[in-house]
């Protein structure tokens, strides 16, 4: 399996990155990424997955969280990890923070909303 995501640098530039299936066949990274890139998608923004994303606009006009379809997120991708909780931060704009336990074990946590950095495996 393979996916891109997004990544912001510190030195303010922007790139697309390769993740995919790691040597000892996990595609937990994979997952973990399409999981930012979903949080940070548009609802309808996709034409082959339309169904995923948050309706960012009417988030914005509103301001009022997308929690529903934030917990549908994590509903979705929390069979490819053993353990996934996605919790609300505070303050404008929407940011969360992603704690995964993945299936080998190990830990990871990522804030995902603004220009906060993608999890990208070294």
């Amino acid at each position: 399996m393979r996916t891109w995501g997004r990544v912001f640098y510190a030195d303010g530039t922007k790139a697309w990155v390769l993740v995919q299936t790691d040597s000892q066949g996990a595609n937990d990274y994979v997952w973990l990424t399409t999981l930012c890139q979903c949080l940070k998608l548009n609802l309808g923004e996709s034409p082959f997955y339309a169904g995923y994303g948050i309706p960012a606009q009417q988030t914005i006009m509103t301001q009022v969280f997308p929690d529903f379809y934030v917990a549908l997120m994590q509903q979705r991708f929390a069979p490819y990890f053993s353990s996934l909780i996605i919790s609300k931060n505070p303050g404008i704009p929407p940011t969360y923070t992603v704690n995964v336990v993945t299936n080998q074990g190990v830990a990871v946590q990522t804030v995902v909303g603004g220009d906060n950095p993608l999890p990208v495996p070294g």
